[in-house]
């Protein structure tokens, strides 16, 4: 059972194409087609129905799933291994991230990174967080820099690095930008602009309105929050965005409630051998969590 067959194996069962899947590869769809045939031949079991355009998997094909999946990171650990005994910090350096993060904290440290290590090529992927953490999980990236979520997989190194406090918003000519202090009852009497229902951040949002046994007054959301920003900017509704994005162009609502933070930080999969060149970016993150650290006990 060879490496390049499962590859386009997990390809076709991905994208549910196999003219996607030769997309990814960068190969043609005979060639896509010639190694799910020869894997087919080899297990001795079909892997996918194909009923018009639809491609799905069979029994056989889900069994196998999750195990191509192991195999192929069990090889790439393998590889990593014996790279890492010359010491070398080359290759390359799959990073995923949050648009948030990359935008607003990573740069520093990407500017560092590739100054000290200029042989190593970085493929910086802008993910949702949950879709990272998926990844990272599944071991399909081998580090993520992301929102952390409120309560971990245990089969995940998890650090935090920063600490973003959570600021409630609007407009500055919105209703609630002439009042004084503010409940959160009081606030749900007003639409809200908000993260995705499924995101880390909408989560622990939601959590406090559920303590306070309240309901979220949603009238939008976008996991975007630079687009959160703009929908509060022009009075859609209040919102509760990182201190960093409301620079003076929102108006900040106090709010009687303990400060919301949520932890932003790195995270890797304990099981999974790590690159030389991912140990150089997890140093640098961790001088940055020092540094976080550091300033927050002046």
């Amino acid at each position: 059972m060879d490496t390049q067959s499962l590859q386009a194996f997990l390809a076709v069962a991905d994208s549910a194409s196999f003219s996607r899947a030769a997309e990814q590869l960068y190969l043609t769809q005979p060639a896509v087609s010639k190694r799910i045939a020869t894997l087919e031949e080899q297990i001795g079991a079909r892997l996918f129905d194909r009923i018009g355009r639809r491609v799905t998997l069979t029994e056989a094909g889900q069994v196998l799933l999750p195990r191509a999946r192991q195999i192929l990171v069990m090889v790439d650990d393998s590889r990593r291994a014996l790279v890492n005994l010359t010491g070398d910090v080359g290759g390359s350096l799959t990073l995923a991230t949050s648009h948030h993060i990359g935008l607003h904290r990573l740069p520093p440290l990407l500017k560092a990174y590739t100054r000290a290590h200029p042989e190593v090529s970085l493929d910086l992927r802008f993910l949702d967080s949950e879709q990272a953490y998926q990844g990272v999980l599944d071991g399909e990236l081998e580090i993520a820099v992301v929102t952390l979520a409120p309560h971990p997989d245990p089969q995940l190194d998890v650090a935090p690095v920063w600490n973003d406090r959570m600021c409630f918003v609007c407009a500055h000519d919105h209703p609630l930008a002439d009042r004084g202090r503010l409940t959160l009852h009081e606030l749900c009497a007003f639409d809200a602009v908000l993260p995705g229902p499924m995101t880390f951040t909408r989560t622990l949002i939601e959590s406090r309105f559920a303590a306070a046994g309240l309901e979220l007054p949603v009238a939008l959301s976008t996991n975007y929050l630079e687009t959160l920003k703009m929908m509060a900017a022009i009075g859609l509704g209040w919102s509760l965005l990182p201190e960093r994005l409301v620079a003076g162009e929102l108006h900040e609502l106090e709010v009687e409630h303990p400060t919301i933070h949520r932890s932003l930080g790195y995270l890797t999969h304990r099981s999974r051998t790590l690159s030389n060149a991912t140990r150089a970016m997890l140093a640098l993150l961790e001088e940055a969590r020092d540094e976080t650290g550091r300033n927050s006990l002046r």
